[in-house]
């Protein structure tokens, strides 16, 4: 649906060339079904089935009961039908000859009479054409007069009396009766009409028809010199002649009347011209009451006024008249002239069909699709498209339709109220205001009640409604900032210096967290208002379009393994190539303890165990032995003492061994000086290798495969055993 606001009264294109693509008949089938992935074809409205002719449509009819719609097109000349509760084109039919104009005689589709540009009358059934018949000139339009049963034909040419004609068919004897003869010229060769050929180009001819079938049924005929003469079909006399108003201008070319309608009333009569000009004429006066100026200065084909099947609807609502040409369809005030709505497609609009009581619109255009416009604020949707009014209110909530609805309506129902179920009026305590204020309106299955009472109603209902939509509201704000941020760690799409991006989203981050957690504690709403500003203001380094090739550039890649960088970032720690194995943690080295037979604890050493020196494989790694793991199911017991990491360094095993320790070493001589004062002097001594002692493993030594397997936490040599 395509919305167009040339006006304060908003037009929807249905259907038609502006709302979707038409598919041409060459196209394969296996192209149709590739179509689906097309949107501009998966978008499309097709309010009727095959409402399209092949190259272009010619007249359209609705008919009276409101269900059948009948059209007429070419290429090839052909009628289609549809029926509108089911959506879709009942039948199709080809003629001989291109449709000029038709009229439908019964209330619906079953009998049309259709005026062919080859000088014949086609009478249409269900089964097909049920009968044909010539007629002596061209016609040109076609009125049915129900009460005598009779069809009048305005035709082109004059009679041997120099007088147009409007040759009368009587359906109920089956013959012409006599003609209606209309004066269409003077036969002095030089005013329009007059003594002309039929064939020629000037040649005076009688237009178009009316009848005032709702009043007086008084038939008027509108001929190529611009008067348009009344006639009693009763009578079968001419009753008067409304003749062209005066000219504007000495250039002005005299116009045709080439449209024609009554009012219910039967005292109005609209006219239109060939160079566009529309006038309402009061049968009582001569003079036309309004001139409309249609715009364009092209032929109007259709004028009608727009009144509702009850004569109580129309004193209600304002009276309306609509006319085409072939270039807009308007609609204005019939009273004053005043412009109400207008609707112009892209196509050239050859015939316009209003169905009654409802705002929609169908056009015989040029173009393969036929239109359909809806207007809502003219009336409701048909009941046969009951659904765009459900369409058109969801449409209403856009901005740029602030005029969807009448004013009225507008105003009283859907401003500042709120729809509210019975079940939610009685939680409210309002169940007893129904019937007795203007405050609730019944609406459907509810009522609308007035935005102000609802919310004092919520009020007095819960008192700490306010604390809790103040706090719902901060936290939806808090969300609404945090939604965007990603969870767990954060890489940089960069291209170099990724660490340093790492460490710079790292920042940004923590100062976010920081700041929403002050936010929280002082639940300020100010604050979270001004967030998405301060959030733009700080970008950091990351979004500065000035540090944007520190993160592009491999020119400017820091190497951090190099000696300036470290020099410069004494903190920083490359990422090492090989990763080294992970130490034990503090609980390990407790499970270590526990292992019976580890413990430093044990006095009860034999002396010569003591004695013997503790055996230390050379060759001992602090990995975890597989073997040990798989026994044990957990990890063998590893200790690592500062004494028994060197293997020169003897541990004192008696009292008199470290008393002759002691005396060997010297006390630092105390020289003189003040109190608290004192002078060190130190010896460099020259750097010698360390010799290790040659360890020789017994073969036959049981503690031989538990020294390969792990070290001891002491050099206590009965643990071994």
């Amino acid at each position: 649906m395509k919305l167009s606001n040339q006006s304060e009264v908003p037009v929807y294109t249905i259907s038609g060339s502006n709302t979707a693509r038409p598919l041409p008949e060459w196209l394969a089938r296996r192209r149709k079904r590739s179509l689906k992935d097309d949107p501009e074809y998966a978008n499309r409205v097709e309010l009727l089935q095959d409402f399209e002719f092949e190259e272009a449509s010619q007249c359209v009819r609705v008919s009276e009961d409101g269900e059948w719609v009948m059209s007429t097109g070419t290429y090839k000349p052909q009628i289609h039908t549809h029926y509108l509760p089911q959506l879709s084109l009942s039948w199709a039919r080809h003629t001989v000859a291109l449709n000029t104009t038709f009229i439908l005689l019964s209330s619906d589709y079953s009998k049309s009479l259709h005026l062919q540009s080859d000088r014949s009358l086609e009478f249409h059934t269900p089964q097909g054409c049920h009968y044909t018949t010539r007629l002596p000139r061209y016609g040109r339009d076609l009125v049915y007069d129900r009460q005598s049963t009779e069809v009048m034909i305005p035709s082109v040419g004059v009679n041997q009396d120099g007088l147009g004609e409007v040759f009368r068919l009587n359906l109920e004897l089956g013959r012409y009766m006599r003609s209606f003869e209309v004066d269409v010229g003077g036969d002095d060769f030089t005013s329009a009409g007059g003594g002309t050929l039929q064939g020629g180009i000037h040649t005076g001819s009688v237009n178009t028809g009316a009848i005032a079938e709702e009043s007086h049924n008084l038939l008027a005929f509108g001929t190529s010199i611009g008067t348009v003469e009344l006639w009693d079909p009763r009578a079968k006399g001419r009753a008067g002649v409304l003749t062209p108003p005066t000219q504007v201008g000495p250039s002005d070319g005299r116009s045709e009347v080439t449209a024609l309608e009554f009012h219910r009333s039967g005292l109005t009569l609209g006219t239109g011209s060939s160079n566009g000009l529309i006038h309402l004429y009061d049968l009582r006066s001569p003079v036309p009451t309004l001139k409309k100026d249609q715009g364009y200065g092209f032929p109007i084909h259709t004028l009608q006024f727009l009144q509702p099947s009850s004569a109580t609807r129309e004193a209600t609502m304002d009276p309306k008249i609509m006319s085409a040409d072939k270039r807009i369809i308007k609609i204005w005030d019939p009273r004053d002239g005043t412009p109400w709505t207008s609707v112009e497609p892209a196509v050239d609009i050859n015939s316009v069909a209003w169905c009654k009581d409802s705002g929609m619109l169908l056009t015989a255009n040029e173009g393969r699709q036929q239109h359909s416009f809806f207007i809502p604020q003219l009336g409701p949707a048909p009941k046969w498209c009951s659904f765009l009014d459900n369409l058109v209110e969801e449409m209403a909530e856009d901005p740029n339709d602030p005029s969807a609805f009448a004013s009225s309506q507008a105003g009283s129902v859907y401003d500042n109220y709120k729809f509210l179920t019975v079940p939610q009026l009685r939680s409210l305590n309002l169940e007893h205001l129904i019937g007795r204020t203007n405050l609730l309106r019944p609406y459907m299955h509810g009522y609308f009640v007035a935005q102000r009472l609802y919310e004092e109603a919520r009020l007095i209902t819960n008192p700490y409604i306010w604390e809790e939509e103040r706090a719902k509201r901060v936290k939806d704000k808090i969300d609404k900032e945090r939604e965007s941020r990603i969870r767990g760690k954060k890489k940089a799409a960069v291209k170099v210096n990724k660490r340093l991006a790492e460490r710079l989203m790292n920042a940004e981050e923590k100062k976010e967290r920081r700041r929403a957690k002050q936010v929280l504690e002082r639940g300020g709403d100010a604050e979270m208002a001004d967030a998405p500003a301060a959030a733009s203001e700080s970008k950091g380094v990351l979004g500065d379009s000035r540090f944007a090739k520190l993160f592009e550039d491999e020119d400017f890649a820091v190497d951090e393994t190099s000696r300036e960088f470290q020099l410069l970032n004494p903190s920083t720690v490359p990422e090492p190539t090989n990763k080294k194995e992970r130490g034990l943690t503090a609980v390990e080295e407790e499970a270590v303890d526990d292992v019976p037979g580890s413990s430093s604890d044990n006095d009860s050493d034999s002396d010569g165990e003591r004695s013997r020196p503790a055996k230390v494989n050379p060759f001992s790694s602090n990995k975890i032995s597989s073997t040990d793991y798989k026994r044990t199911k957990r990890a063998p017991p590893r200790m690592q003492v500062s004494s028994s990491t060197r293997t020169n360094s003897t541990r004192d095993r008696s009292f008199g061994s470290r008393a002759q320790n002691m005396k060997t070493k010297q006390k630092p001589s105390r020289q003189g000086g003040a109190v608290g004062e004192r002078e060190v002097s130190f010896m460099p001594a020259g750097k010698s290798k360390r010799q290790e002692p040659e360890v020789r493993y017994d073969k036959t030594d049981k503690s031989a495969f538990r020294a390969k397997e792990r070290r001891s936490a002491s050099g206590n040599a009965f643990r071994k055993m």
